[in-house]
């Protein structure tokens, strides 16, 4: 199958931004990278690399696009429970088992949980989405983590190392933030993806 310089910059694109977002990007954010005058340019690259089974796309939906079958590798990942901004996470055993992209997941371990609310809708988490968590407690200063909080509480937050000890600020809210010194806060994963069903 023949593929231009241009299709295979953007498959690239795709590949990447997926990857990193857990999300595909808009038509604009791809004009925008590649410096199209018009979304219509993306649209045909989009229409063609779709015709050649690279990528999947529904044209009805936002941020629609997926990697065909032939780019990308499955791994199948244990969903250990559900996770809202008021009910308690805990490692359970497992209670289903999804396919996730191999570009998706980072080094170490990895599992996914059910999302059974809407309080992280600005980084655009929402209900019913799964998140795909990175098993380590060495996040880097930004990332959404998954934190036990002295002992009891279980929380999604963005982390930051600060004066010795660490905030953690509202994914929805960044004007909320609480400090803990260390020892009050175990990190057990950082959010790497989201799975949607539609």
């Amino acid at each position: 199958m023949y593929v231009t310089k241009r299709q295979k910059e953007i498959l690239t694109y795709l590949k990447t931004y997926l990857s990193q977002k857990g999300y595909a990007p808009t038509f604009k954010e791809i004009a925008d990278h590649f410096s199209f005058k018009t979304k219509g340019t993306v649209y045909k690259h989009i229409k063609t690399l779709k015709e050649k089974g690279l990528i999947n796309h529904q044209w009805n939906r936002p941020r629609a696009i997926e990697l065909g079958p032939s780019e990308k590798k499955l791994t199948v990942l244990p969903v250990l429970g559900s996770v809202s901004k008021k009910n308690v996470f805990k490692p359970a055993k497992m209670i289903e088992q999804l396919q996730v992209p191999e570009t998706f997941l980072r080094s170490g371990g990895h599992f996914l949980l059910k999302v059974s609310g809407d309080s992280w809708r600005d980084e655009h988490i929402i209900k019913g989405d799964y998140i795909v968590v990175q098993e380590t407690n060495v996040p880097v200063n930004g990332e959404i983590i998954i934190a036990l909080i002295n002992g009891k509480n279980v929380t999604i937050k963005k982390f930051y190392k600060k004066n010795g000890g660490i905030e953690l600020q509202s994914v929805n809210d960044k004007k909320q933030c609480d400090l803990f010194n260390a020892e009050s806060v175990v990190v057990q994963g950082v959010i790497v993806g989201i799975l949607r069903r539609y």
